[in-house]
């Protein structure tokens, strides 16, 4: 089984005029989006419809994509002090997602308060 995970995932705020909230679309895979009101709940339910498409691809023989990085590059090593790790590792914990998941999320929402 292909693990959802693996894709990587944009997140963007829908405009009120759509509903508002916010919007997780997984590039490589196509018409597979999910929605939140939160980056967190966008992003869970987004993993979720990203496993039911791999699941329903694979069931019917049709061909799977591999996960591409994302945009040009979509990876950054970040270098954190053990303080603001282990909260970052508690909280998502606590939420139920990776840690990866939770800074994606916290970042998004950032920069949709700065926008």
């Amino acid at each position: 089984m292909i693990d959802s995970r693996n894709y990587p995932v944009e997140i963007r705020r829908l405009p009120e005029e759509d509903g508002g909230g916010w919007l997780a679309v997984f590039p490589d895979l196509p018409g597979c989006i999910g929605d939140g009101e939160t980056p967190e709940e966008a992003i869970a339910d987004g993993y979720r419809a990203a496993q039911a498409w791999l699941e329903a691809a694979e069931e019917y023989g049709d061909p799977i994509p591999s996960p591409s990085s994302g945009s040009e590059s979509g990876r950054f090593v970040l270098r954190l002090p053990r303080s603001l790790h282990a909260r970052l590792a508690a909280r998502a914990a606590q939420e139920g997602v990776s840690m990866n998941t939770l800074v994606v999320s916290l970042l998004a929402e950032g920069m949709a308060v700065k926008s």
